[in-house]
């Protein structure tokens, strides 16, 4: 669950610039947090050179791909429907059609989707993208295919991701790859493996390129970014095997932030997730230390029972997260801070639901993400733990936490007006072509007039008046980051 889910992109088909002379047709759809749809970048670069252009047209495709998610039992009822409406195009219009399965799904559902409900011709895990190729030849014979082996290596970090569906001022830039955090209710150390990190000069080299090519902000990405450790390469649970000079010139994340910030100093940085028990100051110290590092921290909590939890797996206490907000505010006093939240885990009682809504408060957090929670098979909790908290009344604690939520972020976001602050125009705002939609540091989104600005210019906003999600202002000029 320590994944950002925004419910707008959920089933996005993905496209790209035509390359010229590929003759093939791709249909890439994309489900769940931030790292699949960047994975689908790196899947979609490398089947540019195997001669596939994006189409967003199913009926037309040569290969029909969907990048999956098994965070949520939603997602993965999503996923499967999509897959019957494949395969009813498959029959009735296009019967050369491939269909393949991508991502966290792929590698826990493999033998459902090959063998049993044959539905799928193509099931590629997300440590194993880079044969591809290879499972497409074996496709091609007539063969099903399949790689589901979890890396201890593979980061992508040699592969140059296309920018699908980009406003041409954002990316995502993967930093890790697994997780190492054996929380009870979560399924990815069990669908992305262990935890490894990228080689840090690799990542200059992206965000570099990303600036070169116009982007103004980059999000560095993985499932637990705190965790970030290059020592040469290799897992970070053998870092204590490490030689003494390879512990000595270790990169964690803290430094990695800096290097990004020093690299270009113009452009924009966020990250995303950050977990409590792995959080270190000395990365909130560079953030406050760098202007171009955003004001934003996403620390998923989960719960505010310390039973709780403890039946999670969160290796932090209740008021050791409370010390780590105070120091965060501390160091950056109008920082924005989000969460993740889940209603209703097994044996939650009511006390345990009274201190969730007493943490909120003492937080106040700027937005959330919140979830009744829901059995996933494979993890601990769905294994040894009953779901014996009924589903009335984990609705009802979701809607009184997302009420209590509602109430913060109006009282955040209201601390904003009257203010002048830099936002960076990302897109033109839903509901005026007549007004421009951008971000500021602590991830709030304003719309203000058009004017002569265009997308990818910093400018100085003066916030007139807000709703509970969206700051409105106009803009007074350009700020000294353009």
């Amino acid at each position: 669950m320590e994944k950002i889910i925004d419910e707008n992109k959920q089933g996005e088909s993905l496209v790209l610039d035509q390359k010229e002379g590929n003759d093939k047709k791709l249909f890439i759809e994309s489900y769940g947090c931030q790292m699949n749809f960047s994975d689908s970048e790196i899947v979609a670069s490398i089947l540019s050179k195997q001669g596939f252009n994006t189409t967003q047209n199913l009926e037309d495709a040569d290969l029909v791909l969907v990048n999956t998610c098994s965070i949520r039992d939603k997602a993965e009822q999503t996923v499967r429907k999509r897959l019957q409406k494949y395969n009813r195009v498959k029959m009735k219009t296009n019967p050369k059609m491939k269909v393949g399965v991508l991502g966290c799904m792929a590698e826990r559902l493999k033998t459902k989707f090959l063998e049993e409900e044959k539905i799928v011709d193509l099931v590629v895990g997300p440590d194993a993208y880079k044969d591809l190729p290879n499972l497409l030849a074996e496709v091609d014979e007539g063969r099903d295919a399949i790689n589901v082996i979890l890396s201890k290596e593979e980061t992508y970090g040699d592969i140059a991701p296309v920018r699908l569906n980009s406003n041409g001022v954002t990316a995502l830039v993967s930093i890790t790859r697994g997780c190492d955090n054996m929380c009870t209710f979560c399924v990815v150390p069990f669908t992305r493996g262990r935890e490894r990190s990228r080689d840090p000069q690799s990542i200059i080299e992206e965000v570099n390129d990303l600036w070169s090519k116009g982007y103004k902000e980059v999000t560095l990405l993985g499932q637990n970014v705190d965790s970030y450790l290059w020592y040469g390469g290799g897992l970070k649970k053998d870092f204590e095997k490490a030689s003494e000079l390879q512990k000595a010139t270790a990169v964690r994340f803290a430094k990695l932030l800096e290097l990004c910030a020093k690299a270009q100093p113009k452009m924009r940085f966020r990250f995303s997730t950050s977990n409590p028990q792995d959080m270190t100051l000395d990365v909130i110290e560079t953030m406050a230390a760098h202007e171009n590092i955003c004001n934003y921290v996403h620390l998923p909590v989960q719960s505010g029972s310390n039973r709780i939890l403890k039946e999670m797996n969160r290796l932090h206490t209740r008021e050791e997260y409370f010390e780590l907000i105070d120091n965060i505010r501390r160091i950056i006093p109008d920082v924005g801070i989000s969460q993740d939240m889940i209603a209703g885990f097994p044996t939650e009682t009511e006390e345990d639901h009274q201190d969730t809504l007493s943490l909120m408060e003492y937080v106040k957090y700027d937005y959330g993400f919140m979830f009744a929670y829901s059995e996933r098979p494979g993890t601990l909790a769905g294994r040894k733990m009953e779901d014996d908290v009924p589903a009335e009344v984990k609705q009802r604690r979701l809607s009184e936490i997302h009420t209590l939520q509602r109430q913060h972020s109006l009282y955040r976001i209201q601390k904003h007006v009257g203010k002048t602050e830099e936002f960076l125009i990302e897109k033109s705002s839903k509901k005026s072509d007549k007004h421009w939609a951008g971000r500021n540091s602590q991830n709030m989104m304003a719309v203000f007039p058009k004017e002569h600005y265009k997308p990818g210019d910093f400018v100085n906003v003066k916030i007139t008046d807000c709703t509970s999600a969206t700051l409105i202002g106009e803009a007074v000029g350009y700020s000294k980051n353009n």
